[in-house]
């Protein structure tokens, strides 16, 4: 029986619909690259303030701890983490407390990621 190693991707496991029953999240432990689109479909920036410096917009989110850092060469900018690696909008349930605004990467999931087509789920 091959066993998933959520650290090494080789391990993760075709995705199937199936799996998402009884999900454990662990795509929710991945590093998580937003552009100013997500930032504004998750309501963090408003049209003018993104329209403005995104170092700017980086610098407030950062002190908020909402991003983690900004990349200026790719205009992207990396969600922050809780303490134990997971999205700062999961819940206690595991739920996404932003599911209808999700970020885009989250919404493609698994079709683009570290393993395009697979997924890190671990079935008990």
């Amino acid at each position: 029986m091959n066993s998933v190693n959520f650290d090494k991707i080789s391990t993760w496991i075709k995705f199937r619909p199936t799996l998402c029953e009884g999900c454990t999240a662990l795509c929710c432990s991945l590093p998580l690259e937003l552009d100013k689109n997500d930032l504004l479909r998750l309501g963090l920036v408003s049209e003018d303030e993104i329209a403005g410096s995104l170092k700017k917009v980086a610098k407030r989110l950062q002190g908020e701890k909402i991003i983690k850092n900004f990349r200026a060469s790719t205009g992207l900018f990396t969600l922050a983490q809780k303490m134990d690696g997971t999205c700062i909008f999961l819940n206690e349930k595991k739920q996404c407390t932003v599911y209808s605004n999700r970020p885009k990467v989250c919404r493609e999931f698994p079709q683009i990621g570290p393993r395009p087509g697979y997924c890190p789920c671990i079935k008990k």
